[in-house]
Order: C-alpha cells, then sequence, then structure tokens
C-alpha cells in the first residue's frame, strides 16, 4: 500500500482491494504448507517436520443462548483457560464479548456485556500471584480496562488527553469516530517494570506508555511511511525470544510489515512479506504473526519464516467475494482471516478469525 490513507476505516472494509501484490510472498521465500495427512480421527493435518498441526475447525462451541459476533482476539491464562473476544453488537447490551473455556473446549463463564460493540484486543498477564486480563475496545467503546479473570472491573479507562493528540472530549464522548484525533485502541504489550505499551491501531496510530498502576508516561509513533511512522499499528508485543535482545514488535499492518524499535520507540528494522499482519505471539525461540490475508506465518529465533499455515491467500485476496460472510465457501485446513492466534504452554496455536459468524480453531502440535 502506497499510502496511509485512513486504514481505520479504509483496512477493515476494503483491504482486499487496497492489498500490495508484495505481501502475498515472504522475501525470505519460504516452504508454503498444505494439506499432508490425516489422523486415525480423520481431522486434517496441515504443516510438515516439526511443524505439524491438527485442525480443530469451530472448537469451541458456544451455548446455544450466545452467538459469535466477529470474533477478533484469543488469549490463554496459567490454567490453560481459553479466553476469546468478540466485537459484538452495540445494540446487543446484555450479551456477553468474552468467552472462556476449558481445555477441551467446554463453555466455562463469560462477561464483559459492556463493550458489545467495539471488543478487540486481549491479553492475561501474571502479576505476582494473580492474573489480569487486559481488554481493549474500539468503536463507540474507546475504551481499556484491567480485570479479573471472571469478569471484575479493576479499571477502566479511555483516550489519554495529556498525550496532547486527541479531540476535546474524545475521553468522554462514547461515539464511534474515525480519525488521527480519534481514541481507537488495539492492543497491548507488557513491560517488565509492571507497566505496559497500548497500541492506538485504528486512532491516532501512536503507541501509549503506562505505568503499572494504568497513568499515562509517554508516546512514540504516529502516522507515517514507515521506520517508527505507522498506517494501522495494530498489534503489538515485546520479543523477549531467548537469545534476543528485548525489543518491541509493531504489526504495521496496512503497510503488510513487522517493525522492530526499542521500547523508548526507536526504529530498528522493518520486515516484510506480510498480508495485512494483525498481532504476535511467541512460545519459546518461535514468533507468531497471524495474518488477514489467509495465512499464519511461523519465524524461528532469528526471524526466518519456518512455516506458513493455513494460507489461501490467493483465493481470498483475489478470487473469491464475500468469503467472510459465507462460511459455504471456507475450506477444511484453509483460513479465511486470521485477526489473532496464541500459543498454549505445549506449542497448541489457537487462531480467531474475523470473520462475520465469527471461528475459532484449534491447531493440536503432533511433532
Amino acid at each position: 500500500m502506497g499510502t496511509w490513507m485512513d486504514p481505520g476505516k479504509k483496512s477493515r472494509r476494503d483491504f482486499i482491494k487496497t492489498a500490495g501484490a508484495a505481501a502475498l510472498t515472504s522475501v525470505v521465500a519460504p516452504t508454503i504448507l498444505h494439506s499432508a495427512d490425516k489422523t486415525g480421527k480423520g481431522n486434517l493435518v496441515i504443516g510438515t517436520d516439526e511443524y505439524r498441526y491438527e485442525v480443530l475447525h469451530d472448537w469451541p462451541q458456544l451455548p446455544s443462548k450466545f452467538s459469535w459476533q466477529t470474533t477478533h482476539n484469543v488469549a490463554i491464562d496459567a490454567e490453560g483457560l481459553l479466553y476469546v473476544i468478540h466485537e459484538g453488537k452495540a445494540n446487543l447490551t446484555d450479551h456477553p464479548s468474552i468467552f472462556v473455556f476449558d481445555q477441551k473446549g467446554k463453555y466455562v463463564r463469560s462477561f464483559g456485556n459492556q463493550f458489545q460493540g467495539g471488543g478487540h484486543g486481549l491479553e492475561v498477564r501474571t502479576e505476582g500471584k494473580d492474573q489480569f486480563l487486559y481488554v481493549c475496545a474500539y468503536q463507540q467503546v474507546k475504551a481499556f480496562a484491567k480485570l479479573t479473570l471472571t469478569g471484575e472491573v479493576i479499571w477502566e479507562k479511555y483516550a489519554p488527553m495529556d498525550s496532547g493528540i486527541y479531540r476535546k472530549d474524545e475521553d468522554t464522548v462514547r461515539v464511534k469516530r474515525w480519525g488521527r484525533d480519534a481514541f481507537m485502541p488495539t492492543n497491548f504489550a507488557f513491560l517488565n517494570d509492571g507497566g505496559f505499551l497500548l497500541a492506538d491501531g485504528y486512532g491516532s496510530f501512536y503507541i501509549h506508555r503506562y505505568d503499572k498502576d494504568g497513568n499515562w508516561v509517554s508516546k512514540f509513533g504516529g502516522p507515517g511511511q514507515g521506520e517508527g511512522k505507522f498506517a494501522t499499528p495494530h498489534g503489538i508485543w515485546i520479543d523477549q525470544r531467548p537469545d534476543r535482545q528485548e525489543h518491541v514488535v509493531i504489526c504495521d499492518r496496512a503497510h503488510h510489515t513487522l517493525q522492530y524499535l526499542t521500547l523508548d520507540g526507536e526504529y530498528i528494522e522493518t520486515l516484510e512479506g506480510y498480508g495485512l499482519p494483525a498481532n504476535i505471539d511467541t512460545w519459546k525461540d518461535l514468533m507468531l504473526v497471524p495474518e488477514l490475508h489467509a495465512r499464519l506465518s511461523i519465524l524461528d529465533v532469528e526471524n526466518n519464516i519456518v512455516a506458513r499455515l493455513g494460507g489461501d491467500v490467493e483465493r481470498v485476496t483475489e478470487k473469491e467475494k464475500d468469503i467472510r460472510s459465507n462460511p459455504n465457501k471456507w475450506e477444511k485446513g484453509k483460513f479465511v482471516h486470521p485477526h489473532d492466534a496464541c500459543f498454549d504452554t505445549e506449542g497448541n496455536i489457537y487462531v480467531a478469525e474475523w470473520v462475520a459468524t465469527g471461528r475459532i480453531t484449534k491447531l493440536r502440535h503432533l511433532s
């Protein structure tokens, strides 16, 4: 994409048309993995060598009284429970936006109706002996919050007006509005000092730094053409893998790149060859990148792409229309629009897709 024209609206609603062809292949020229064989249970297996996964689409099942309303992000707690947030619908105020499932995919609990219509980012963080859920919400919600794992609110915060970049009353007016002076947070990254970074991925395109109590400290980034400037800085992560210096990784989504920066926001390097990268997770020496262009990428500790899973890039981005809203066009072992993905402690992968009916897939690690 040659410019950063307001992808807060553009990239979500018309991203297939505006994506650059260069994003469909990797400059590292990795092997594209395809369906390999089947297990005794008849489930499809994708990948090769140590990156083989049994595909379990629609793994967690909601009780009939609920419905998926565009799944967005996933997170795992220390006990192995899976948390899923969907965007939800603003007019369904009594419907929860966050759902919890056990290790067999059985429904455990749900909460978070206050995020309906804007549910987005979701992370579990261990602080001392306790675990907490951090939630981002955009659209008309325009907030971020810290919750217990059962949904009690510790605090909820809004646009950091001290940053000097938002329109007057942006922290108090709950109206959906796009623009670089709007607050539309997307995801978190956690710092060792107890603080965190917050990506305003659909709003100002700045990255905000907060202390351990949720007080605003500083910012970096903003809109631009790269090298520390962004076009939809949608996903964010602190890369703390072994044998690597600790740095921030930003999914600069509309530029189809990953940007590495210092913890203070100084530009280091850009990794190219992605298709609307949406978020990041790490496990051991691997980094996982879900791409809205129909695949997952796995990188080794040197950031070589060692696997690409579920790829259906050409069909989803060029050949099919309205595939996001038509499950009849989805193919087993293939992805449509991975919006988030995370590892569990065993190296299994959970994928949330940005599709109208919602879809959560478990990739069970076989190697």
